[in-house]
């Protein structure tokens, strides 16, 4: 098999906007910027890493995410007050034996999550 993954997009209606929340809360930079109608995030400190993509769409996001992303910390509250100040919302937070997460929106309503693992 010779399929890898290059990245993940998500849909935007405003990507430049948005690239703003994402670059600060991961650490990323914008690598390509195709007018404002696609941008692509990457990490200099980690070239391999799937680039994060944002995309102009002229609709709004309605109803829930099909797909969302996981992020993992070992300070989930002191991450979830970060992300917070940059623009995100917090939402329910959730447990399962050995994980803890909550469910966060990006300035444009795109859900996605922070976890972090206990014992």
């Amino acid at each position: 098999m010779n399929l890898n993954l290059g990245g993940i997009t998500i849909d935007s209606s405003n990507p430049r906007t948005l690239a703003e929340f994402w670059t600060q809360a991961l650490g990323l930079q914008i690598a390509f910027d195709a007018d404002g109608e696609f941008l692509q995030l990457t990490s200099s400190a980690n070239p391999q890493q799937p680039y994060l993509g944002l995309q102009k769409v002229a609709e709004q996001r309605a109803g829930k995410n099909r797909v969302h992303l996981d992020f993992a910390t070992d300070d989930r509250e002191g991450e979830l007050k970060r992300l917070e100040s940059l623009g995100a919302t917090v939402g329910a937070t959730h447990e399962m034996p050995g994980l803890t997460w909550t469910v966060l929106q990006d300035p444009e309503g795109n859900e996605f999550c922070v976890g972090s693992a206990h014992s």
